[in-house]
Order: C-alpha cells, then sequence, then structure tokens
C-alpha cells in the first residue's frame, strides 16, 4: 500500500516536508523488503534524521543526525530508542521543549530525565489527539 494511505496520525498533524519524507523513505522500503514493520522502522528512521517529535507531531530539528544512541548504531544495536524525542539535542533545547509541554519540575531534572518526561507527555498528547479525530 503506497504511504500516502498509510500516513501515521503524527505524521497527519506535521508539515508537508515530513509526511513527504516519510512516504518516499518507506516506499522504498517496501520495494527493497516488503510491506510490513521493517518498511514503517525504515521511514522513521529517516524522519528522525531531520526530525523530532514534539506533542502530537513532528518538527524540524536545528540539526540534521541522528537523534538517538539506537538511531546512532543502526538496526544491530542494543540501544533503545528516545521515540522520536531528540536525546542528542542540548539540555537547553529540550528544557524549551519541556516548556512548551509543560512539564512540571523540569528545571530540576537531569537531560535523560527531560528526555524520559518528554516521551511521556509525547504519549499523552498523541493519545488525546487520536481519541479526538
Amino acid at each position: 500500500m503506497p504511504a500516502s494511505q498509510e500516513l501515521p496520525s503524527t505524521l497527519e498533524r506535521s508539515e508537508k516536508h515530513a509526511q513527504a519524507l516519510w512516504s518516499k523513505a518507506h516506499d522504498s522500503a517496501v520495494e527493497e523488503y516488503g510491506e510490513g514493520e521493517r518498511a514503517h522502522r525504515t521511514a522513521f528512521a529517516a524522519l528522525k534524521n531531520e526530525y523530532e517529535k514534539v506533542g502530537d507531531h513532528w518538527e524540524r530539528k536545528a540539526e540534521n543526525g541522528p537523534s538517538d544512541r539506537k538511531a546512532a548504531g543502526g538496526r544491530d544495536t542494543d540501544a533503545p530508542t528516545e521515540e522520536g524525542v531528540d536525546a542528542k539535542a542540548s539540555k537547553t533545547h529540550l528544557l524549551d521543549i519541556a516548556k512548551r509541554l509543560d512539564i512540571r519540575g523540569r528545571t530540576r531534572m537531569s537531560k535523560d530525565e527531560l528526555v524520559d518526561e518528554i516521551k511521556r507527555a509525547n504519549r499523552r498528547k498523541t493519545a488525546a489527539s487520536r481519541k479526538k479525530g
């Protein structure tokens, strides 16, 4: 199935370039690996190189590159994914995202704690958006 017909809801709420990037990577992965989870993972890996998840949508990162140890290490690494949070960003950037997501206690958190709380906030915002629409 063409990617445009199975676009994830978080991408439906994102800018057109993010949608096109994911779709192109997905369609290419389907040709290479076949339809299924691997094609989706490949498309998200391409997306996370340029975008980060903020709440219920994806926003362009200030600098392109892997967003976490999993992305940097590739498919064979045991590192966990950070679910679209740009864990390699500065603490200042993560504090800004946490502020936008209204995460309490953010100024006392370590960088790793900020990443975890942003992931939780992203999941909540995405779930709420899916219920609405």
